[in-house]
């Protein structure tokens, strides 16, 4: 199977993984880990309502690099390449699900400052729900597929070479690397704001920053390959 490299599509896909870094900083809301949120969030309410709009166009981003990319790996296996398309868009989705939860959250912290100490209880249960709920979509409903996806996708470009096999390798090894912290923050072994968390996420996040500069740079590897 012959694979030819495109230029165009390379440099697309590369400042699409470059939006997806800058618009999962932008998308953040460091506030959340603060123990009074409810209060700083109605303190922040354009920041957040900032963050929701960069969480749906991240999950734009997301979608179109997996389109983009769908035709390439369909060429390797169109299977596999299903599998990749549809796990991503299932990332994407519980993406966009949780904007739902930061727009309550606000809200509930609206509400939670004009009413003071009354039923303040009943505001820091909901709030907590509402805060572990976004997490979860975030940081599970997304990263688990996404994940798998990131497994596909970078085992099929090792197949058909069109980027270094290294960084191939590193993506496959990040992705699991990904998997393995998503599977033990679902099982309550580490926190989400912790050091193995982090540190387990970190190679996936360097190489595909590495793919980025890769792509729009050189591009896809300047010569036709034949898949192993």
């Amino acid at each position: 199977m012959i694979i030819k490299s495109d230029r165009k599509t390379a440099i697309i896909l590369g400042l699409l993984l470059v939006l997806s870094f800058v618009f999962g900083i932008l998308s953040s809301v460091p506030a959340l880990e603060y123990p009074d949120y409810l209060v700083k969030l109605s303190e922040i309410e354009m920041q957040v309502l900032i963050a929701t709009f960069f969480q749906a166009a991240m999950a734009v981003v997301y979608v179109s690099i997996a389109v983009l990319l769908y035709p390439i790996i369909k060429k390797y296996n169109e299977s596999l390449a299903t599998g990749y398309l549809g796990l991503r868009i299932i990332g994407a989705g519980f993406l966009f699900a949780g904007i739902g939860p930061l727009l309550l959250l606000l809200w509930l912290s609206q509400s939670y400052v004009i009413t003071s100490e009354v039923n303040s209880s009943y505001f820091q249960i909901t709030g907590e729900l509402l805060r572990q709920g976004r997490d979860i979509l975030n940081h599970i409903g997304m990263v688990l597929p996404w994940s798998i996806g990131g497994l596909i996708l970078y085992y099929c470009l090792y197949k058909i070479r069109l980027i270094p096999r290294w960084l191939s390798i590193w993506g496959i090894i990040g992705s699991t690397f990904t998997l393995l912290a998503t599977i033990m923050l679902m099982l309550n072994i580490i926190k989400l704001v912790s050091p193995v968390y982090l540190i387990l996420n970190a190679p996936i996040a360097f190489g595909e920053l590495v793919l980025a500069i890769l792509l729009i740079v050189r591009g896809f590897n300047p010569h036709e390959n034949k898949s192993n």
